[in-house]
C-alpha cells in the first residue's frame, strides 16, 4: 500500500459503526469475527416485518456494505418457530387498506431494501430457523446462500392473502428453481418442505437444528477465504438476471399493488388474516359473476 493510500483520510459519514451506535428497537445486530448479523426480533409476531423494522434493516445493510471490517452479512429470525413470515398483515389492514399512497411509500421501502441486499458488495447467509413464509422467503432469496433448520418449511401466499408476491418471488423463483416449480410454490400456496427446498435449490444446506449455527459459522469462515474485491464482482455479474428482471418488473408492481391494496381480495385477504379464518373465497367468486 502506498503512502498517499495510508494517508488518506476517510469521510466522517463512511466511518464505520457500532451496532449500539443504532439503537435499533426491532432488530438485533451485531458484528463480529468481520461478520455482520442481523435478527428480526419480532418472535411474537412471527417476525413478521412491519415498517419500522423494515427500515432498520435496510440500515443495518447498509453500515454492513460501508464497514470494511465486515466480510459476511448473516440473516435470521429470534427464536425457533419463525424466520420471516413476510409483512406484518396486522399493520397492514390498520394503516394501509385505505391510504394507497401510503402503501407506495411502504413499497419503496420494500424495495430500497431489497436493493441494498442485492448491492451489498460482499456475501450474505440466511439462517433459516424457523418458517419461511411469503416475504419472508423473499429476504431468503436476496441472501446469496441459505442454510435451514431440518425441521422447517418455505411457503409463499400472496395468491392466498390478497397480494402479488412481486418483491422478489414471481421474479426470482423461476431462475431459482424453474418455471414449473415457480408456478407451484406462487399459485398453490403450499407449503414446501425443507428436504424439498433443499432438491429444489431454494437452500444450499439443511441441517439438525442443533447444528444449525454451527454450519452457518463454517459457510461464513469459508467466504471469508475469498477475495473481497473479486467476490464483489463476482455477485455483480451473478446479478445479472435478478437485475433485469427486477427492474422491469418492479416499477409495475409497486403501482399496481398500491392501486389494489384497497381491493375487494386484498381487503378479505388481509382481514380474514387478522381475524384467523380462511378468506371467502367462493364469496369473492359470486361477486365477480
Amino acid at each position: 500500500m502506498s503512502t498517499s493510500q495510508k494517508e488518506a483520510k476517510r469521510h466522517p459519514l463512511l466511518t464505520p459503526h457500532t451496532p449500539a451506535e443504532f439503537d435499533f428497537q426491532h432488530i438485533i445486530y451485531e458484528k463480529y469475527n468481520h461478520r455482520a448479523k442481523i435478527t428480526i426480533n419480532r418472535p411474537q409476531k412471527h417476525n413478521a416485518f412491519d415498517f419500522a423494522t423494515m427500515r432498520e434493516m435496510t440500515k443495518a445493510v447498509e453500515d454492513a456494505a460501508w464497514d470494511d471490517a465486515t466480510g459476511v452479512l448473516i440473516i435470521t429470525g429470534a427464536g425457533e418457530k419463525a424466520f420471516c413470515t413476510g409483512a406484518d398483515l396486522s399493520e397492514q389492514a390498520a394503516y394501509f387498506l385505505d391510504t394507497p399512497r401510503d402503501y407506495w411509500k411502504w413499497m419503496s421501502a420494500f424495495i430500497e431494501f431489497h436493493d441494498k441486499m442485492r448491492n451489498l458488495g460482499k456475501p450474505s447467509i440466511a439462517r433459516l430457523n424457523g418458517i419461511v413464509v411469503g416475504g419472508g422467503n423473499e429476504i431468503n432469496m436476496a441472501c446469496d446462500l441459505a442454510v435451514a433448520a431440518d425441521d422447517i418449511y418455505i411457503r409463499q401466499v400472496g395468491a392466498a392473502h390478497g397480494s402479488v408476491a412481486a418483491a422478489g418471488a414471481t421474479q426470482w423463483l423461476p431462475l431459482i428453481v424453474g418455471d414449473r416449480r415457480a408456478r407451484e410454490i406462487l399459485l398453490l400456496c403450499e407449503e414446501i418442505p425443507v428436504q424439498k427446498a433443499l432438491e429444489w435449490g431454494l437452500v444450499n444446506q439443511v441441517v439438525p437444528r442443533g447444528q444449525l449455527d454451527e454450519a452457518v459459522e463454517t459457510m461464513a469462515d469459508k467466504l471469508l477465504q475469498k477475495l473481497p474485491e473479486c467476490t464483489r464482482y463476482t455477485k455483480q455479474q451473478l446479478n445479472f438476471w435478478r437485475d433485469f428482471s427486477w427492474g422491469i418488473t418492479l416499477p409495475h408492481a409497486r403501482d399496481w399493488l398500491t392501486i389494489h391494496s384497497g381491493s375487494t381480495e386484498t381487503i378479505e385477504g388481509t382481514r380474514a388474516f387478522v381475524e384467523k379464518r380462511r378468506p371467502n373465497y367462493a364469496k369473492l367468486r359470486e361477486d365477480l359473476s
